[in-house]
């Protein structure tokens, strides 16, 4: 098995440090609304981790892949990518199917990451 690289690491708890926060304030909207019940806790807490696994499983890919040659390495990034998708498919299920989770809740938090990655640079100390 190969090693987890330190950027992927490093990149993945920024992910989640932001997803998080945002998700908090995402409990707060549903709790100033009152709408609020465990059901979109749970759905949040599921969508945290759905979106987390989800972006560490592309940077593990991006790590492999940048050692291929650059066919493979397409071949690679689209087949994760279509794995990464089914697998947050079948955690939408669960949400949807589930009387324990709101659907609403799970699928905001997979948008999370998007707007980490928009903020990113600001957060960059490097450049």
């Amino acid at each position: 098995m190969q090693k987890i690289d330190k950027t992927v690491l490093r990149e993945t708890a920024y992910i989640a440090m932001f997803v998080f926060i945002l998700s908090v304030l995402m409990q707060s909207v549903f709790l100033i609304i009152h709408r609020w019940d465990y059901t979109i806790l749970l759905g949040n807490l599921l969508g945290y981790f759905a979106a987390v696994l989800n972006f560490f499983l592309m940077g593990l890919t991006v790590q492999k892949a940048v050692t291929l040659s650059q066919e493979d390495a397409k071949t690679r990034v689209k087949f994760s990518q279509m794995l990464r998708l089914f697998m947050l498919a079948a955690f939408a299920l669960i949400a949807g199917i589930s009387d324990c989770f709101s659907l609403i809740a799970f699928v905001i938090p997979l948008l999370f990451p998007r707007i980490a990655v928009t903020f990113r640079p600001m957060f960059d100390k490097k450049k």
